[in-house]
């Protein structure tokens, strides 16, 4: 044993953990660990042994069983209510992502041109961003509202068209959704496919240009290639955020007409606050993380290796 241990092994025992951990990162980490273990984790660990029992909102036992998670998941209703989400999500994230895309080269346009607006257009994006869902719900209402008063309705009967049944049609209400979702998200599109386009080194449109290459071919070969890792970065995000969207649905639709617009959020939030089966929602909220971690590692693999950008 070496001097230096046998002054270290003489100490006391706090003093000796703190001698082994001087200079670590661990010590000044675990806080952090902690905390955001308990925020964060506790719950979900506490939805999966949900999901394993027969708990109810309004019963006060009960047991750990597997029959609850093999009632659900051979529900009759869950295919159609996976269908539904996947039109909703698949709706939205396109839709998202094109006009977030188109937002924001239409902005970068215009700063490189010195015209008037960009910074108006972009700050009216993203009022729509910060707009609570219930409130995007609640205005969606009124404008694809089927009464007298109806905002869009009212706009159709001035070009003499006629009204739409934006709510009350099942197949038109799920549109109606879906351009509710998809006027809400496009401003965190557009700033993620803003800040893509600026780190795009010009000199890839200048060697473009002195080859020949076209407007469209510019795009093609120089825009989407330097975007490919924004747009599925930017797709995983919005994909999870979409799957986890119920509140602006809640107050557009409730989920109808019927259950045409039911998604799986909201059918989730239907059987733990309407049904009082606090098991069965648990097993359908795990079954929504699994769809999120699956589609976020098919969109990884995609994403291009030792990319920066």
């Amino acid at each position: 044993m070496t001097v230096q241990a046998h002054k270290v092994a003489r100490l006391p025992w706090h003093e000796r953990v703190g001698y082994r951990f001087a200079g670590q990162p661990l010590p000044w980490l675990l806080p952090v660990i902690l905390i955001l273990g308990f925020f964060y984790l506790y719950p979900v660990f506490d939805v999966f042994r949900f999901a394993a029992t027969d708990v109810t909102l309004i019963g006060q036992d009960y047991e750990y069983t597997s029959r609850t998670i093999q009632q659900t998941i051979t529900n009759n209703d869950l295919p159609f209510i996976l269908w539904i989400t996947l039109i909703f999500t698949a709706g939205s994230v396109i839709g998202q992502q094109l006009l977030g895309l188109i937002i924001a080269m239409v902005v970068i346009r215009a700063e490189r041109r010195r015209l008037f607006g960009p910074t108006i257009l972009r700050t009216t994006a993203l009022v729509a961003w910060v707009v609570p869902g219930i409130a995007v719900g609640l205005i969606w209402q009124m404008l694809f509202s089927e009464a007298p008063f109806g905002g869009l309705n009212s706009l159709l009967r001035m070009f003499g068209i006629s009204p739409v049944y934006w709510l009350s049609d099942p197949q038109m209400a799920m549109w109606s959704v879906i351009i509710s979702n998809i006027w809400r998200g496009t401003a965190f599109s557009m700033v993620v496919m803003y800040a893509a386009l600026k780190a795009i080194d010009p000199v890839l449109y200048e060697a473009a240009e002195v080859d020949g290459a076209s407007g469209t071919q510019k795009f093609r070969f120089v825009t989407l290639p330097q975007l490919r890792a924004a747009i599925l970065v930017n797709m995983i995000l919005i994909t999870i955020q979409t799957v986890n969207t119920f509140d602006a649905i809640i107050a557009l639709t409730g989920g109808g007409p019927g259950r045409a617009t039911e998604v799986i959020s909201l059918y989730a939030f239907n059987i733990v606050f309407r049904n009082y089966d606090l098991a069965a929602g648990s097993v359908i909220s795990v079954i929504m993380l699994m769809i999120s971690l699956i589609l976020s590692v098919i969109y990884a693999l995609f994403l291009p290796k030792g990319d920066t950008t």
